[in-house]
């Protein structure tokens, strides 16, 4: 039986932690995107202990730093001939307004622009590997009001929740297109809400944001629970008629009347077309 080989973001903590764990133990090859090496490099050895399996690989790759996901997309180019699997799994909320080196909101770029970029550089990859994407969004979607004249809040007072719920509903959007786009080509693209996870996501918030997370932990569910759906996503079988779907604890489930906007969609995949240009 063929090796299944998996590329994953965000996998050294949380919910893509678990997910890489599981699928490891599912003899997946896996390639984990990380930010930090060192960390990476003992994730790696956990996996591998706990799996027993050693096609477990690192690639660096920072999402805020478009030049670094050309870099890791070059990696996996020269590394690999097909990818089945490709989880854009990580994610961020950030306190303060701030721009990243290429001037893009730091919010949109991890976790958005980073991984459309990334897909992008992929795709002669995906399309040979018949690869499904899995985005991880989030019920945050609903609260999610995109600004196609100002993505990156330079002329709007900031919110971190609102800037992640825009980019959480982006994950929605860009799910379709792929799925549209890319479904004639074999590419199936499934967007999930993990759950609200304990994890130490958000940590950093203040005022609102910080209440809310207070509020919100009594009924907050563990890594392992909110990894359920990815793995499933990753692994099930005859689910390519579902692709483009918005998932919720494994099952189709109907996402805010905002996130079926077609003119809304077809506006984010030009945009971020012309923003990755440079970075092709």
């Amino acid at each position: 039986m063929p090796i299944t080989t998996t590329v994953i973001t965000g996998a050294t903590s949380g919910i893509g932690k678990e997910t890489a764990l599981a699928l490891a133990k599912k003899d997946h090859a896996l390639y984990l995107l990380v930010r930090d090496m060192d960390k990476g490099e003992t994730v790696k050895q956990e996996l591998i202990s706990a799996s027993k399996n050693n096609n477990i690989y690192t690639v660096f790759c920072d999402l805020s730093d478009m030049e670094s996901v050309h870099n890791a997309a070059q990696v996996l180019k020269t590394s690999l001939f097909s990818i089945n699997v490709l989880i854009n799994n990580a994610g961020g909320v950030f306190n303060q307004h701030q721009l990243t080196k290429d001037g893009f909101e730091m919010t949109f770029a991890v976790n958005h622009l980073g991984h459309f970029l990334l897909t992008t550089l992929l795709l002669p990859l995906l399309e040979r590997g018949q690869a499904r994407v899995i985005n991880v969004s989030s019920n945050a979607h609903r609260f999610g009001k995109p600004m196609f004249k100002d993505l990156q809040w330079e002329n709007t007072i900031y919110s971190p929740l609102k800037a992640y719920g825009v980019a959480k509903l982006f994950n929605i959007y860009f799910t379709r297109s792929l799925a549209i786009k890319y479904g004639p080509k074999g590419i199936t693209s499934f967007a999930l809400h993990p759950g609200i996870v304990n994890t130490n996501f958000g940590e950093g918030l203040g005022g609102t944001g910080k209440t809310l997370l207070w509020l919100a932990r009594p009924f907050m569910i563990t890594p392992e629970q909110g990894a359920l759906t990815s793995i499933y996503l990753a692994t099930a079988s005859r689910i390519d008629a579902k692709s483009g779907k918005y998932f919720k604890n494994m099952k189709v489930t109907a996402p805010s009347a905002r996130a079926i906007d077609e003119v809304g969609r077809n506006k984010l995949w030009d945009k971020s077309m012309e923003l990755i240009q440079p970075f092709i």
